[in-house]
């Protein structure tokens, strides 16, 4: 028995075979075997609401819904392009939401579980619009708008973000070294799971003495990217679109 973590999907009616392959992977037996299915956020490329009436958030609802009436609990924690998901879809779509930092034992082990956007502090002006977007109020004007506003507002954002990374650093879009050390002593944890910035990776070091660990998630840009995490180890892998 494993627990699975994903992030970073970016499903959009822009790549099908994307969404092909999450609906595929999660009707398989690995995930129907599974203690739990984790979803670390930016499961979409926009979300725009739970009202949104486009098949893509039907056909998500469905294949999480039916891993979860499989006896698999499904996770999900919001990430910076869902982070409007509510409670309304998480009810059709079976999930249950976790907030971002939340610690979970995992075969007896304490891990911290994030997005990573927090983590990459040395974006300087992407942790500044961070903090403006995730306010109670920011969140109810925009939800406040008609569907079309907000759809119209989600593409205005997304060529805004596509702007800002291709002209920043790679350096300053990663996770700071610091920031990670001191989000696992908040958490008392040697492990932390993360997604958003699409470098997977296992890196090993030590924190405070004790051996310790950053896994990272990758994105379904071109191919799929699962964690696997037993009480033997853990074991990060891809997934060929087929």
């Amino acid at each position: 028995m494993a627990s699975l973590f994903i992030a970073d999907l970016h499903l959009d009616d822009s790549r099908p075979r994307i969404t092909d392959l999450f609906e595929r992977y999660l009707a398989g037996d690995e995930v129907r075997r599974a203690d739990a299915l984790y979803i670390l956020g930016d499961l979409v490329e926009a979300w725009v609401g739970d009202d949104d009436d486009a098949e893509l958030p039907r056909r998500i609802a469905r294949a999480t819904r039916a891993v979860r009436d499989a006896g698999v609990p499904v996770y999900f924690m919001a990430g910076n392009r869902d982070f409007l998901l509510g409670e309304d879809f998480a009810r059709r779509a079976g999930f249950e939401l976790l907030e971002d930092g939340t610690v979970h034992t995992l075969h007896g082990r304490p891990t911290l579980l994030m997005h990573g956007d927090v983590l990459c502090t040395g974006d300087v002006a992407y942790q500044a619009v961070r903090r403006q977007v995730r306010t109670p109020e920011w969140k109810a004007q925009i939800l406040a708008m008609p569907l079309e506003a907000r759809r119209a507002f989600a593409a205005k954002s997304r060529a805004e973000s596509r702007a800002h990374t291709g002209s920043a650093m790679e350096t300053i879009m990663d996770a700071e070294a610091g920031a990670v050390a001191q989000a696992m002593r908040d958490g008392g944890v040697t492990r932390l799971i993360h997604g958003h910035t699409h470098r997977p990776a296992i890196h090993r070091f030590e924190l405070d003495g004790k051996p310790a660990e950053r896994i990272v998630v990758g994105d379904w840009y071109e191919q799929g990217s699962v964690l696997r995490v037993d009480a033997d180890g853990v074991e990060l892998r891809g997934l060929p679109l087929g």
